[in-house]
């Protein structure tokens, strides 16, 4: 086995005069950082070890020989410079507003405290360290004056959460639970219990008690009960043991302390996983820790077959049964792609939960609350613990749509904690199909908090987008009624941090406007209908620099609708109906009235939204001299389930018109200039960037794909969700089977981008990811090969250790920072 080295500097500092195998070049210059690793890479085709000068410092001209060994120009042929000097005076230029845009925080989770001394908030936030390549995450906490116009007054600096993958504040505020995952194969698990001055408990889990506990948000499940003693929670089950080879063949390692170096551990059987994001892990189970012993149980009776998550504990009644309650997902035949996947069938499930001492190694049956009902997740119980509510998928689960319009249901929870053999689902929030104008669309991409209620513990506050908003909504669990709470007139995206009361700790952003933190407080009318006032507070927390917010200052946005071209008599009314297109320019004076250079933005899915929120990567591309066009065609979520409903069947077709028509609106309306128009797209966005570039070949003057859909018929066999393939392709979800037919395939390459490949002559970049499931790297570069073999422009990245989102700290960086040097080349800012 060869070692392979990287050099992270061209200068360094060796005793050794050899190196072996260099298959990356890492390097910083005074142009400004950026991780050139995966800039152009090959693989070395010359004998393993190097002979290098016995030498400090590596002369120019080895410099400049060492760059040419690792780079690939555009065409694929080797190249003698490396990067050009003009591609790295580019580099330089963008490279350090790049970085003070990706280091801006995010807002992640807040809390709100009130106790004798006053009413107290946490704020957890995250911010991009490029150096570690990982996220920072840090607490900041406030005093909130309710006498001062709800002033919070922030303390002097955050505490850095090192090492942290959760921190849950318990009910009271008077204890947090940090946990740590292990951060290698031997290392344990972490809890550690805080008071309001100090480190109160430590427990270290061992491996040969769980594994990692789930923080992804999607079977994350961290619960304090009431009288927080104990935390359920959700994570890795112990791992089987696998078979041990020697010399000799198989043997049974009798004392699990004989480390016998000659001897091996075998794979063992593999396991089906939940595809993108999951690879590696294990079968989520349910635990739950006592805070005060560190003693931690393994929650028995529930069957291998359903993947546990989002744990709550049942209301605390005396006397009565407590029980865990969670949602479920089954994964006894295949376990398809789960990670932004719907349309999964899942439940809701109760089981019962007895104390160590008086457990006799008895599994209570399972209980499944919602048999009546294909989707049931994000289980809350009222303030009252009279209704447990549940949010449901049962639209796209019943259709095939990988996310679609949701639905708000309830069922009655007996206050003795006997639970009947049947329950009835009960309608809160139903499927809107086609909304009024202006009306309430329906429910997307809900964010329910842990404690979601006001004090007359009636009414609900959650987060659901709004056509091209994300928006704030309160719902009356008695009347069923919705209304908005984050302002009407505001084309902001806002969403719920945290309840004080009656007040609401949010977030709002926009395109322009990097996210900021308000307090809002509820008015009621002389009539007694309730009314928001809300109020910015002091933002300690975003000091941008003088270049980000003085590129800021000249933005500004808005919200077009843009009509349906060749709408036919087949399409149901909500999908004859406007979509939307939100329009990002600098406010500046145009020079000889031209138009800053497009791109035309589009998100992923088909059945996903771009919001109108703060995007560090589009804003600085807007702050570079670009305008943005970011679309959301018919598909998308916030529009009623029939626009939703209206291009499966029709990707490739309806969704490239919808573009299309968004970039002749803008062009007409005078707000694009038609020979420097860009496109940029990742997944289903890809697939529509790579189909523009074929469909409408002198259209765009670049492209950039982020692990593009490319071509469906290579992709079904391979991907974590074959059944988007056939969804998307049919319409419906009958044809999905795990063998295509030689007409299936057929169908896969019609729809394709592929099809179009004999027209692409848009230079494109592409950025793929080595470990990505959901669209396999082997997909971008089929396309890539046939544009070369064409004769097309292509320029790739590929980043190794990064999956489908392509979101780590480096490869997000280095990836808009390619963007923009690749535009820049084109656009001729």
């Amino acid at each position: 086995m060869a070692r392979i080295y990287t050099l992270s500097a061209l200068t360094f500092s060796t005793n050794l005069a050899r190196i072996y195998t260099l298959s990356a070049l890492t390097f910083s210059t005074n142009l400004g950082f950026f991780p050139s690793s995966h800039l152009h890479l090959r693989r070395l085709l010359f004998p393993t070890t190097l002979t290098l000068p016995h030498s400090k410092t590596l002369s120019s001209s080895s410099k400049a020989w060492i760059r040419g060994v690792v780079a690939m120009d555009s065409s694929g042929t080797d190249s003698a410079k490396g990067l050009d000097s003009t591609t790295e005076e580019e580099y330089g230029t963008q490279s350090k507003l790049l970085q003070d845009f990706m280091t801006i925080p995010t807002i992640d989770k807040a809390w709100i405290f009130n106790s004798d001394s006053g009413t107290q908030a946490m704020v957890a936030m995250s911010q991009a360290n490029l150096l570690a390549n990982k996220r920072r995450k840090f607490m900041l906490s406030a005093h909130i004056s309710k006498e001062e116009s709800s002033n919070f007054h922030w303390a002097p600096f955050p505490v850095e959460m090192t090492g942290a993958s959760a921190f849950v504040p318990s009910p009271s505020g008077l204890k947090l639970l940090v946990i740590r995952n292990p951060e290698n194969d031997d290392s344990p698990t972490k809890f550690e219990i805080w008071s309001s001055s100090q480190l109160v408990k430590e427990f270290h889990i061992p491996l040969k008690v769980h594994g990692s506990v789930y923080v992804d948000g999607w079977f994350e499940g961290i619960s304090w009960n009431s009288d927080e003693t104990r935390v359920a929670y959700v994570a890795e089950e112990p791992s089987f043991p696998k078979p041990t080879f020697d010399h000799l063949g198989y043997y049974k390692k009798e004392n699990s302390l004989d480390k016998d170096i000659g001897s091996w551990k075998g794979q063992g059987d593999w396991e089906e996983e939940w595809g993108e994001a999951y690879a590696g892990k294990k079968q989520p189970s349910l635990f739950v820790i006592n805070v005060d012993s560190g003693e931690v149980k393994h929650i028995k009776g529930v069957p291998r077959s359903i993947s546990v998550g989002q744990v709550v504990w049942s209301p605390n009644s005396k006397g009565s049964a407590q029980y865990l309650v969670f949602a479920g997902w089954l994964g006894d035949k295949r376990k398809l792609g789960l990670r932004h996947c719907y349309n999964r069938p899942c439940a809701i499930y109760a089981i019962r939960f007895t104390e160590p001492k008086d457990d006799t190694n008895e599994a209570f049956p399972i209980h499944n609350l919602t048999k009546s009902i294909s989707s049931g997740f994000s289980p809350r119980f009222s303030k009252d613990g009279k209704f447990l509510l549940f949010l449901s998928a049962k639209a796209a689960v019943d259709s095939g749509a990988h996310c679609s319009t949701e639905s708000l249901h309830k069922i009655s929870w007996p206050s003795d904690g006997k639970l009947p053999e049947s329950t009835n689902v009960v309608d809160v929030i139903e499927v809107v199909n086609c909304p009024d104008d202006g009306c309430f669309p329906g429910l997307y991409f809900t964010g329910l908090l842990s404690d979601p209620w006001l004090s007359d513990g009636q009414t609900l506050m959650l987060s659901s987008y709004w056509r091209s908003c994300r928006v704030i909504l309160s719902l009356n669990l008695i009347s069923g009624e919705v209304s908005r709470v984050s302002p009407n007139d505001s084309d902001f995206s806002w969403s719920v941090l945290a309840l004080d009361g009656d007040n609401v700790v949010a977030v709002s952003s926009s395109p322009v406007s990097v996210p900021e933190i308000k307090y809002g407080k509820k008015v009621l009318d002389p009539s007694g209908k309730p009314s928001w006032h809300w109020s910015s507070i002091q933002k300690p927390i975003f000091k941008c620099s003088e270049k980000v917010t003085s590129g800021l200052s000249s933005l500004q946005f808005k919200i077009l609708n843009v009509p349906v071209s060749n709408v036919s008599e087949c399409l149901t009314e909500g999908a004859k109906r406007p979509f939307e297109a939100i329009y990002v320019s600098s406010s500046k004076t145009k020079v000889n009235g031209k138009c800053d250079p497009l791109v035309v933005v589009l998100h992923g899915g088909p059945h996903t939204v771009a919001p109108s929120s703060f995007s560090k990567q589009l804003a600085y591309l807007s702050s570079i001299g670009y305008s943005l066009l970011i679309v959301n065609y018919r598909g998308s979520l916030g529009f009623g389930e029939d626009a939703l409903q209206s291009i499966p069947g029709k990707i490739g077709s309806q969704d490239v018109n919808d573009v299309l028509s968004a970039v002749d609106h803008a062009v007409e309306t005078g707000l694009a200039d038609p020979s420097r128009i860009t496109v940029l797209g990742g997944s289903h966005g890809g697939f529509l960037t790579t189909h523009l570039i074929g469909q409408a070949p002198d259209k765009f003057v670049a492209a950039a794909a982020r692990n593009p859909v490319c071509n469906i018929a290579s992709m079904v066999g391979i991907t974590d969700i074959p059944d988007w393939c056939f969804f998307e392709a049919y319409g419906e979800q009958t044809h999905y089977t795990e063998a295509p037919s030689p007409e299936d395939m057929s169908l896969f390459h019609q729809i394709s981008p592929i099809s179009h490949i004999s027209k692409v002559k848009t230079p494109t970049l592409f950025l793929l990811g080595t470990m990505d499931l959901r669209v396999p790297i082997s997909n971008g570069f089929q396309y890539v090969r046939a544009l070369k073999e064409k004769g097309a422009e292509v320029k790739v990245l590929v980043f190794p250790n990064d999956n489908h989102s392509l979101d780590r700290p480096q490869t997000d960086y280095e990836s808009f920072l390619n963007i923009a040097v690749w535009f820049n080349k084109y656009c001729k800012l």
